[in-house]
């Protein structure tokens, strides 16, 4: 069975989350947080591993993790089980609490520290979707959150022993007054925004970062001779589709010009395929995809949400993108 790709080093910053078995809950009750909390603490210190953001909802957790000893699989092994026979335990049952393995991203610290963090940090918020209350309501229950590190972030007598806030609050002026008020605003303001899910930037082969970024943990981590069928996500490391060469592919396709398919305006399913394709072979993020096509980032979020639900219920749709994915999966680019 393939494994997922899990690269580890020193100093690594990693988004991990764990869902509960058959998404049933993974805490009964307030106890069961904080013996949570209680043994997320135990293992950092017996691994040395920094937590810098975390956030429990009531059927999975949302952990940011530094690594100075490289050894995340150590870490969350101990913890998982360490938490799973807690709470077999205290309520008399036994087997899987979790949903199979934790998930896990790398994390390109120099560049998306932030919105990662404030990923966490909006999900009691976000995940509910409640329109029905205004951004100032929304950031005071944000803020009176008891599950999540973000209270901490705020106010150090709110903040857990174990809670590492001085990598992110570097970027607002430290852990000051002045720091923590520019945190707050940035995580608020992302209330009443349709923001991009920093985590997209990962799917498929694990790495949230910059090219540069990607390109330094192939070179320095990942073994020319690895194994893709040990490691399915390397070609996806590795690799990327020049963009002219998923224009090309989908005009062939289609059989439209390049100019109609670029053209604002124009129809069919022809420019939701190519701004998926850009953003899932090509490595473009969402503003880069709109420059090139002439519209702004959140028509691209919007269109490509647009593309995936139609695969979800147009079989001539997901024949076709299989297709277009076979092509490009040919004509992956070696980095240099």
């Amino acid at each position: 069975m393939a494994r997922p790709l899990r690269i580890e080093y020193e100093n690594a910053t990693y988004h991990i989350t764990c869902r509960g078995n058959d998404r049933r809950n993974i805490f009964s009750s307030d106890d069961d947080r904080f013996a949570f909390l209680d043994l997320l603490d135990r293992s950092a210190d017996i691994y040395q591993a920094e937590i810098l953001a975390y956030v429990l909802m009531s059927n999975h957790f949302h952990l940011m993790v530094k690594t100075p000893r490289g050894n995340l699989r150590e870490f969350m092994r101990h913890f998982n089980i360490s938490y799973t026979a807690r709470f077999n335990r205290r309520h008399h049952r036994s087997g899987h609490l979790y949903q199979g393995r934790y998930h896990s991203f790398l994390i390109d610290a120099d560049n998306y520290l932030k919105e990662v963090s404030r990923y966490i940090h909006l999900n009691p918020i976000k995940i509910k979707q409640d329109r029905s209350t205004d951004a100032a309501a929304q950031g005071k229950a944000l803020r009176s959150y008891a599950w999540s590190s973000y209270p901490g972030y705020l106010s150090s007598r709110a903040r857990k022993p174990f809670l590492q806030v001085t990598d992110v609050l570097g970027y607002f002026g430290g852990d000051t007054a002045k720091g923590r008020r520019g945190y707050a605003r940035y995580v608020e303001q992302g209330l009443a925004a349709d923001l991009e899910n920093p985590l997209e930037l990962g799917k498929g082969h694990g790495i949230v970062g910059e090219r540069d970024f990607v390109d330094e943990v192939r070179l320095r981590y990942l073994s020319p001779d690895a194994d893709a069928r040990e490691l399915p996500a390397v070609d996806k490391i590795r690799g990327r589709v020049e963009s002219e060469r998923i224009v090309e592919a989908v005009c062939t396709e289609l059989r439209v010009g390049r100019e109609d398919l670029l053209k604002r305006g124009s129809r069919g399913i022809g420019r939701g395929i190519l701004m998926e394709l850009l953003y899932r072979y090509g490595g473009l993020k969402q503003p880069e995809i709109g420059a090139m096509m002439g519209i702004d980032y959140s028509a691209v979020s919007i269109a490509r949400k647009r593309f995936q639900e139609l695969m979800e219920n147009d079989g001539d749709a997901r024949v076709l993108m299989e297709r277009l994915e076979g092509v490009l999966r040919q004509g992956y680019h070696e980095y240099k």
